[in-house]
């Protein structure tokens, strides 16, 4: 698919399919539109009108023209109040825009929304990155593709002639995205330890990162007590994932993107039981795939900061080499943990990575994690919490979510909840009460950075979605690439 900048205007614009962004209670036809229902003989008036079409964010509406026309589909798509746009209602409507489009067959469609915020460059941004990820499909495991039908070839953005930095920074972020949605999407036969290290070192050799993949002897000489308790049951080796990118010159800024990798959780002896979701534990690296495809993504883009890109992968199984409940683990930072919950183990491999990357001497951390079903319960499917002690930090993250998209919560860190944390026997341990879950486990994690501003990002809702969502299909939605991204070339 071709997505083109275009200063042809929409009187003048020919295709399959020609799309117009209407405000909510501004459908009355002036200027331009007007002319444009005058050349289409009254079809726009009379769309408006059958369909009772009032410019509601995400609506849309759509009319076959006049035969001898050079538009044969036009289609309508919401923007909601004026006063209330965002990127993120461009990019939505792109999204909507593109598969009513691609349902109706059209092979060349032109888009017409307006400028955002009087900067056209975002702007084209937004919506070329809604247009891809809307129509990405994945059928690496369908022995022949469901759909064969006519697919949307070539998309022009009307009124955005000279954008094409700025389409080419979308494909490069969408590039990333769609990585990450295919790690979380494959099944955990398909993406395992070895498979994830595979991808890291693939995304170095073609963008000229450096990789470092530490091996179970490697981390073991650190220390990583934590990690490796998780990682004992496996019969596949654990991969301790680091990818550094490099800027030329001197970098602004030095930071650290962590991500959980768990290829497939079982719970360990604390197995998951009956309807606790364990056939979809294959998601459980989505902080993982997150941090691969945000380093895929930025390091085409080539910002002016270095980063790090770490996971420590490796499953949690059950076998005669399983870590049991009570099992007390040493961290490589020293801190002892008595493992009261097999299947909180999410937050035992990153506590080495956080320690990990601190000693890099990065000015800032964030790690991502599948980590909490509390934190589902508390904010849903669709909101990832944030949570942090540094406020400078939080507002970082919260801006390059806005940015995204990407919906953002900042979450209490109530340090009087570790006392659920206590151990008799040990520093801490690794579960605490159910109430306040995704509080404790932040908390848990918090052990584990001593000076370096740090956020951890609970994801467990937001990396699959189970019905078409905005540009996400339904299930793996590359949650986390884009604020990422954002948040590093802020």
């Amino acid at each position: 698919m071709d997505i083109r900048p275009s200063n042809t205007p929409v009187l003048e614009w020919a295709g399959d399919g020609l799309a117009i962004g209407l405000f909510e209670d501004a459908v009355d036809l002036t200027g331009d539109l007007a002319a444009l229902d005058e050349k289409f003989a009254g079809v726009l008036k009379e769309l408006i009108a059958e369909e009772e079409f009032k410019g509601k964010t995400g609506s849309t509406a759509v009319t076959r023209v006049g035969s001898g026309s050079p538009v044969r589909k036009l289609i309508l798509v919401g923007l909601g109040k004026p006063e209330a746009l965002k990127l993120d209602t461009l990019r939505r409507a792109a999204a909507a825009v593109a598969r009513l489009a691609k349902k109706q067959k059209c092979k060349t469609l032109g888009i017409s929304l307006p400028v955002w915020n009087n900067d056209p460059a975002q702007t084209a941004q937004a919506i070329a990155e809604g247009i891809q990820l809307a129509l990405y499909q994945d059928n690496r495991f369908k022995s022949e593709p469901e759909d064969k039908g006519v697919q949307v070839e070539t998309v022009d953005l009307l009124g955005l002639g000279g954008q094409e930095a700025a389409i080419t920074r979308a494909n490069q972020i969408a590039s990333g995205v769609i990585l990450a949605r295919q790690l979380v999407a494959a099944p955990a036969n398909e993406v395992t330890p070895i498979t994830m290290a595979e991808t890291a070192m693939a995304i170095a050799s073609e963008h000229g990162l450096q990789v470092e993949i530490l091996e179970q002897e490697e981390c073991e000489k650190l220390g990583m007590g934590a990690f490796l308790g998780v990682a004992k049951a496996s019969d596949l080796p654990p991969k301790f994932i680091h990818l550094t990118y490099k800027p030329e010159g001197t970098p602004k800024r030095k930071l650290a993107i962590i991500g959980k990798g768990l290829t497939f959780d079982s719970g360990g002896l604390n197995i998951k039981g009956a309807g606790s979701g364990i056939e979809t534990m294959k998601i459980d690296m989505g902080g993982g795939a997150a941090t691969l495809g945000a380093a895929k993504a930025i390091a085409q883009l080539k910002p002016d900061v270095e980063v790090h890109f770490i996971s420590a992968v490796t499953e949690n199984m059950i076998s005669g080499h399983a870590m049991h409940p009570g099992d007390i683990l040493k961290a490589s930072n020293g801190k002892t943990i008595e493992v009261n919950n097999t299947d909180a183990e999410g937050r035992l491999t990153l506590a080495d990575a956080l320690v990990f990357a601190e000693k890099l001497g990065v000015d800032a951390i964030i790690d991502l994690a599948t980590l909490t079903g509390a934190c589902v319960i508390a904010l849903g499917d669709d909101i990832a919490g944030l949570f942090t002690p540094d406020d400078a930090l939080a507002k970082e993250l919260e801006t390059a979510a806005e940015t995204s998209g990407e919906k953002i919560w900042r979450m209490p860190m109530e340090e009087k909840y570790f006392e659920g944390l206590k151990s008799s026997i040990a520093d801490m341990k690794n579960t605490g009460p159910r109430a306040g879950g995704s509080i404790t486990a932040a908390l848990f994690l918090k052990q584990f950075v001593k000076d370096t501003a740090w956020a951890h990002l609970d994801i467990a809702g937001t990396v699959w979605a189970d019905k078409e969502n905005g540009y996400n299909g339904s299930g793996a939605t590359g949650f986390g690439v884009r604020t990422l991204v954002n948040w590093v070339l802020s």
